[in-house]
């Protein structure tokens, strides 16, 4: 079943064309990856799949219904979450607090239940604590829960971005450069968690720097270069694929690029 689709995406900004009749197809299950060279438009392709930019033509489908220029919110009641390459952690508030944050969308008490402390909201404040440190959990941080966020280092606070995208409860997972600035200890740790959230049945979706973290976890990779999409395969196709080595490195690159890939 292909739980995210996007057929033939464009978006022009200042009369540049940014992303330029892209497609891509996910199945439910997978790891699915985006790669390309610096301005290749990775990212731009991730706003457009995840509501925060509208494009000019194509459409976006999410388990098969079109979800074409739906807000990020109405995204995430549907299933769909994401994390961001820049951190975007409150760091005065404990670890636990900020996953916390995450649950909104399964909350339903309003703020007069809050201000007269009806017994909803305490059941309610219960659940979401629950379900954040189950999201802790998964990513290996439940023992930080009461911490401030701000004193976890760069790897933890990368994991935590997940945890509180994972709080949402989202069948498909948008992972924007999740080991990016990460060392080798940190990358292998965001590894693992990828591994363990496709096997509680999440699809992942990534937009990844790391080539070898993107061969070693991904089931197809997607290729972008200046806006199109120059190839897709399986990392194995990809990795050996002389345009894309040349889109990377230039065409005498290819030593460079077969360390760059393994």
């Amino acid at each position: 079943m292909m739980i995210l689709e996007a057929d033939r995406l464009s978006i022009t900004f200042g009369g540049v064309r940014a992303i330029d009749g892209v497609s891509i197809a996910v199945e439910s299950g997978q790891v699915f990856s985006i790669i390309g060279p610096n301005g290749s438009g990775k990212t731009t392709l991730f706003n457009l799949v995840s509501g925060i930019y509208v494009p000019n033509d194509g459409n976006v489908r999410l388990a098969g219904e079109s979800v074409t220029g739906l807000a990020p919110d109405q995204l995430a009641r549907r299933g769909l979450s994401r994390t961001f390459q820049n951190l975007q952690i409150f760091s005065r508030m404990s670890v636990l607090e900020n996953v916390m944050v995450g649950r909104h969308r399964h909350e339903r008490t309003g703020i007069l239940a809050d201000l007269l402390h009806w017994p909803s909201v305490a059941r309610q404040n219960q659940a979401t604590r629950e379900a954040a440190r189950a999201a802790l959990a998964r990513v290996g941080l439940v023992d930080a829960a009461d911490r401030p966020a701000g004193s976890l280092d760069y790897g933890a606070l990368k994991r935590l971005e997940i945890a509180r995208a994972l709080a949402s409860e989202p069948t498909v997972l948008l992972l924007d450069e999740p080991a990016a600035g990460c060392n080798p200890v940190e990358t292998q740790e965001i590894d693992h968690v990828i591994r363990a959230i496709v096997k509680d049945a999440i699809t992942v979706v990534l937009v990844e720097h790391d080539m070898r973290l993107v061969m070693n976890i991904s089931d197809r990779v997607h290729v972008l270069a200046s806006g199109r999409t120059l190839t897709e395969g399986t990392p194995e196709q990809v990795r050996s694929d002389p345009a894309v080595i040349e889109a990377y490195l230039g065409v005498h690159g290819s030593q460079e690029a077969v360390r760059a890939f393994d």
